[in-house]
C-alpha cells in the first residue's frame, strides 16, 4: 500500500526522523512517501501556526491524490494537533488518520487512563480540546507541558529526554494514569525508551496511525463521501491560494 506521511511543519529534519519512525514499524508492503507543505512554519506551537499547518495538509492532499501514479491509499496527519484532518478527508477517499486521535484510541485500549506529555505548555489547551472532540474526557487524566520547544527535539539530548521523562512521571503520579501519549511527533524516536524506562505503555501517535491506516486499508474501508466529507464544492480561490482551489 501507499501511505502518504504529512509533517505538518517545514522542518526537514523533522520529516526525516518522522518517517524513520513510520517506516520502522510500518509492514514490508507498505511504502511510506513523507512529505511537508511548500509554505508555513518549521514548528507548530500555537492556533496561528496551526491555521498555515491545516492549509499546508490540504496542499499535500491535493497534490496526492493527482499524482500521475495514482493518489495514496492512506494518509496520516504526523502533528499532535491534528491540523487540517477535516480537510484532508474532504479531499480523498482514502483513510485519513491524525496522530492524536489515533493515540488516544490506542491509550484508551491499554489502560483505564493516560496522560498526555506535550511540548510547550501553551499548547496544553489545544491538547484539551481535542480530548474533548475526540470524545476522551473520560479517559484523559491530565495533559502536561514540558516547555521543550518542538524544534529541539531533532537532535534530543540526554537532558531533553531527562525532561520528558521526569514529566512523565510526575503525570502518572499525579494523575493516577497507567499509560503515557507523546504529544508531539517529534517524539516518535524516544518511545521505545521512555516505554522501558516508565514500566508503562508509551504511545507515539505516529506508529500507531501507521498500523491503524494499514488495518483499515486491509479492511477495504475509506472516508465516507456521505455528507459533510463529501469532496468540497467548486469554486475560485484568490492570491496566494489560488492553487489550491477545488
Amino acid at each position: 500500500m501507499k501511505l502518504l506521511l504529512i509533517n505538518p511543519n517545514t522542518s526537514a529534519g523533522m520529516t526525516e526522523g518522522i518517517a524513520a519512525a513510520a517506516r520502522a514499524v510500518a509492514a514490508s508492503g507498505t511504502h511510506v512517501q513523507a512529505v511537508q507543505p511548500s509554505f508555513g512554519p518549521l514548528s507548530i506551537e500555537s492556533h496561528y501556526d496551526e491555521a498555515f499547518a491545516a492549509a499546508g495538509v490540504a496542499e499535500q492532499v491535493r497534490l496526492a491524490e493527482a499524482h500521475p501514479d495514482g493518489p495514496p491509499d492512506a494518509v496520516v496527519v504526523a502533528c499532535f494537533g491534528d491540523p487540517g484532518l477535516e480537510a484532508a478527508r474532504e479531499l480523498t477517499r482514502a483513510p485519513v488518520l491524525g496522530i492524536a486521535e489515533a493515540a488516544f484510541h490506542a491509550a484508551s485500549m491499554l489502560a483505564t487512563g493516560f496522560s498526555v506529555v506535550t511540548t510547550m505548555t501553551r499548547t496544553c489547551i489545544m491538547a484539551e480540546r481535542l480530548v474533548q472532540r475526540y470524545g476522551m474526557l473520560h479517559q484523559c487524566r491530565g495533559v502536561h507541558g514540558t516547555d521543550i520547544p518542538v524544534l529541539a527535539l531533532e537532535c534530543c539530548d540526554a537532558a531533553t529526554l531527562q525532561q520528558i521523562e521526569d514529566a512523565a512521571r510526575t503525570a502518572l503520579a499525579q494523575d493516577r494514569s497507567g499509560a503515557i501519549v507523546l504529544g508531539c511527533a517529534g517524539m516518535a524516536p524516544l518511545c521505545a525508551t521512555l516505554s522501558q524506562r516508565l514500566g508503562v505503555p508509551v504511545v507515539d501517535g505516529v506508529a500507531v496511525a501507521v498500523k491503524f491506516a494499514e488495518a483499515l486499508h486491509a479492511l477495504g474501508l475509506h472516508t465516507s463521501k456521505h455528507g459533510d466529507y463529501a469532496p468540497p464544492l467548486p469554486k475560485a480561490f484568490t492570491g496566494w491560494a489560488a492553487p489550491l482551489a477545488c
